[in-house]
């Protein structure tokens, strides 16, 4: 247990990994030793939103916002400061100190409960069904088997059965839960008559696990032929947000890894059975289309990016491959190119691409779960090879009806469906290509489609947008030297001890009240830290409530990078050489001061000539002094 508050925030700092916090919220993609991302501040169109792992901080250099793993995660979910550190204290394992503890468990507690009563619920569900324990669990298992889902397959994904009675599950639970928990967990429903019953009832089981592994919601496949819904889903909820989360990730996310790809397809016995079939790497939205965070999600899984859409082959499913493309194309927007052509005959960088979208789409009108079983994963993965990128799978969609349009008048309006995907293509040779695709299916001239995509541009043209800067004040050369002299605080290969280079700085004076505050700030902790990773942690802790010190603080850093590796002769010369910066711009400063006030002077003053005298000497003396620098 850390003993004290600073102690606490200094432990779940060393548990945050900076890239891995970020990553939850904004795509990022590795350039160097940096990753650089789309700013979630301000509508950012190009990358300029910069994280710096070994520093442990962020900086968009757009609108200026910058800090480090916890300002960022207060920022993104305008969380208190304490409340986070609870909350992320609870993640770790980690004890708060007393004086800190009060009234603040309660949200947790309540978690914990839902999260106990969710495993509570799915382990009675899967017994039931196991056991065949209820009157329907034959029916159940009959319906299961005609899907080719056995024992086994229903232990893996821990299938369960809910009773037809209202409240069998109710007086389970009731014994250890409160009615308060098991509410707010989904499991039950207040009664128009009174009084709690069961949210499910007659139907098969679906759990829901969170990335961890944990119970966390449920799906819930109606038994009878004339019931409805077909499918009811658990309501959103503390532990429970299906936005943001993907069934089957948990028992996905290693193979996610593996193979640097992923599938993404519509229901959960889509997904049940692909992975029971050995296609491991899918996963599906739970009851939801497919959202920005789900993308953001999986994201973090696979490097490429590489992301297969493999719905249902009808039009609905059609639509929802238009439509996930298209949320996907808007996630990586902006951190480069979304590939647009083949080239698997080319040895190619896997990360040249901001992401790659391709398409699975068996014949016979079969979903992945129906083609898994009825040809086998090894039919499936097949497919999965040949699967073309989704501009191929649009173009080929539209085509396809090309005979119905025979008129240049139904040409025209056919060619508007094409000319927007046209369009998107960056690469001027591969749109050249494409454009040769079409004009020669179609039997038009290919400057017409040129002409046509040209005005579409023009149409659609990108309004300018004006950012907002933080920073709005420019940088005096004053004040860089004097930010440039505090950096070498900063320098995490130092071969000098704090107090060695506060001895060389000397009394060397800071004008900006912020940079005095910060050196003010640093003079007191040199004496209780060991090293600048602590000194940096400890500072961003004492300016957690001041935004513009965090700003500052992280500008800091950032340059002190240029002072890495330098000897001990540079680095003190450095110093001096920037102490010798700050006091000449002084002085020249003080001498335009002094010229102002020479000039100002009127004539008839009687103390004019004194004034005078007295002016031109301390210009001379300043002069003199900034010759010898």
């Amino acid at each position: 247990m850390a003993s004290t508050w600073d102690e606490l925030i200094q432990q779940i700092k060393e548990r945050l990994d900076i890239v891995e916090v970020i990553s939850e919220q904004v795509v990022l993609k590795k350039r160097g030793n940096n990753y650089w991302g789309l700013c979630p501040f301000h509508k950012d169109k190009n990358p300029s939103f910069c994280v710096t792992p070994h520093l442990g901080i962020y900086k968009c250099f757009s609108c200026g916002e910058a800090g480090d793993a916890l300002k960022f995660i207060m920022k993104t979910r305008n969380i208190e400061f304490k409340d986070l550190i609870i909350e992320l204290a609870d993640r770790f394992g980690l004890e708060v100190p007393h004086s800190h503890s009060q009234n603040s468990s309660s949200t947790k507690e309540v978690k914990e409960q839902m999260l106990a009563a969710s495993m509570v619920a799915a382990e009675y569900y899967h017994d039931l069904l196991l056991r065949q324990k209820d009157t329907n669990s034959e029916i159940a298992l009959k319906y299961l088997t005609q899907r080719g889902i056995g024992s086994d397959i229903i232990k893996k994904f821990h299938l369960g059965i809910a009773p037809k009675a209202y409240t069998t599950l109710y007086d389970e639970l009731r014994k250890d839960f409160s009615n308060d928990v098991l509410e707010k967990a989904g499991l039950v429903l207040k009664s128009e008559k009174g009084g709690y019953i069961d949210r499910f009832r007659n139907r098969i089981i679906i759990p829901i696990q969170n990335e961890n592994g944990d119970y966390v919601a449920f799906g819930a496949r109606a038994l009878e032929k004339d019931q409805t819904p077909k499918y009811l889903n658990s309501s959103d909820s503390l532990i429970y947000n299906k936005s943001k989360l993907l069934y089957g990730l948990y028992t996905a996310k290693e193979s996610i890894r593996k193979e640097d790809s992923v599938i993404l397809m519509e229901g959960y016995f889509d997904v049940i059975s692909s992975q029971a079939h050995g296609i491991e790497n899918c996963v599906a939205a739970c009851g939801t289309s497919l959202t920005a965070d789900h993308v953001k999600l999986l994201s973090r899984y696979t490097k490429s990016r590489k992301i297969y859409l493999s719905f249902d082959t009808d039009s609905a499913g059609q639509k929802a491959t238009s439509r996930g493309a298209e949320i996907i194309k808007e996630v990586f927007k902006g951190l480069g190119d979304i590939k647009q052509f083949d080239e698997s005959y080319l040895s190619s960088d896997k990360d040249k691409y901001a992401c790659e979208i391709r398409v699975i789409a068996p014949p016979e009108g079969k979903d992945p779960d129906e083609f898994v079983r009825s040809a086998g994963a090894d039919a499936y993965k097949m497919y999965m090879e040949s699967a073309p990128l989704f501009i191929d799978f649009q173009l080929k969609s539209i085509l396809k009806n090309k005979d119905n349009y025979k008129t240049p008048q139904e040409k025209a309006v056919f060619i508007k469906q094409i000319i927007p995907i046209l369009a998107e293509i960056g690469n001027k040779i591969i749109r050249s290509g494409y454009i040769d695709i079409v004009a020669q299916t179609l039997n038009i001239d290919k400057s017409a489609i040129q002409a046509e995509i040209r005005t579409f541009e023009r149409a659609n043209l990108p309004q300018t947008e004006r950012i907002v800067k933080n920073v709005t004040k420019k940088t005096s050369i004053l004040q860089k030297a004097q930010k440039n002299l505090l950096s070498v605080f900063l320098v995490p290969d130092s071969h000098f001890t704090f107090t060695q280079i506060n001895e060389m700085i000397g009394d060397i004076k800071f004008d900006d009240e912020i940079l005095i505050n910060v050196k003010s700030t640093i003079d007191k902790l040199i004496c209780t830290v060991n090293n600048v990773k602590e000194l940096i942690e400890h500072l961003y802790t004492e300016y957690i409530d001041n935004p513009q010190a965090q700003t500052v603080l992280t500008e800091l850093i950032s340059m002190s990078e240029v002072y890495r590796g330098l000897s001990e002769e540079d680095f003190q010369n450095v110093i001096q050489e920037t102490i010798d910066k700050i006091n000449r711009c002084r002085q020249i400063k003080e001498a335009e001061h002094i010229k102002n006030l020479y000039k100002g002077i009127k004539d008839d003053d009687p103390e004019a000539l004194k004034i005078q005298i007295q002016l031109r000497d301390k210009i001379k003396k300043n002069r003199q002094k900034t010759e010898k620098i």
